[in-house]
């Protein structure tokens, strides 16, 4: 397995945000994580990743234990985060946030350079001298990915993409998604359960802080009596 979460306690001051959550990503998977607001989706990324440390259970990537490692640490084994405030850096350019992001290593040729994502997303090429922090919230998500991409993840963490973008844009997100899970592992969340499970293999439900539910996403997309108990809103 490339990821796995066995028995993973994560707290906010005494409060217990994740309990006891269990979950495995196969090497190439893309997997979604459903769940209303409030249900832990943001804190399990967060925990994978080292911003908010589980203070019990294990995560390990690739076979390797990664929990209580610094985020830097953890994200140079090649995990990325795209956060979902996309935590764009104000007062630099388009290209600035790409090349602060960038992973430099000796004898290895990178596979995500400046010029391919302007190859592949033109949109952020013809912005490249444009201050980050002005362009659209749907540019802005672009923009993280591709940032994120510059780390070389092989493993990319995708919290709630959607949030706030027109239809437009969410198509233009899963279609990102699409091309990139022919080349990389990817867990995201978010709100949308039609757009998780027609742009995930599998999927898993969070419900108070613990995993209530775990199916491939074309079982989950029939099963509306799950969805209703789950996901649906009160």
């Amino acid at each position: 397995m490339m990821l796995e979460l066995d028995d993973i306690h994560t707290y906010y001051g005494e409060s217990h945000a994740l309990q006891g959550v269990t979950l495995s990503l196969a090497q190439g998977e893309t997997v979604c994580l459903l769940g209303r607001n409030g249900a832990g989706k943001s804190t399990t990324l967060k925990s994978i990743i080292g911003l908010t440390p589980p203070r019990r259970g294990r995560v390990l990537f690739e076979g390797q234990p990664i929990h209580g490692k610094p985020a830097h640490a953890i994200a140079r084994l090649g995990l990325g985060l795209v956060p979902e405030d996309r935590r764009i850096f104000p007062g630099l350019s388009v290209r600035e946030n790409l090349e602060v992001a960038q992973r430099r290593e000796r004898g290895k040729t990178p596979v995500w350079t400046i010029e391919r994502i302007f190859d592949d997303y033109p949109m952020l090429a013809e912005r490249a001298n444009q201050d980050g922090a002005t362009l659209s919230g749907g540019q802005q998500q672009m923009l993280a990915v591709a940032r994120a991409l510059m780390t070389e993840p092989r493993l990319l963490l995708l919290d709630e993409p959607n949030e706030g973008l027109a239809p437009v844009i969410v198509q233009q997100i899963g279609r990102l998604i699409d091309d990139l899970s022919a080349t990389t592992t990817i867990l995201f969340t978010d709100q949308s359960v039609h757009f998780a499970l027609k742009h995930a293999q599998r999927a898993y439900i969070l419900e108070k802080g613990r995993i209530v539910h775990e199916a491939d996403a074309a079982t989950l997309k029939h099963d509306t009596g799950t969805q209703q108990r789950f996901l649906s809103v009160a």
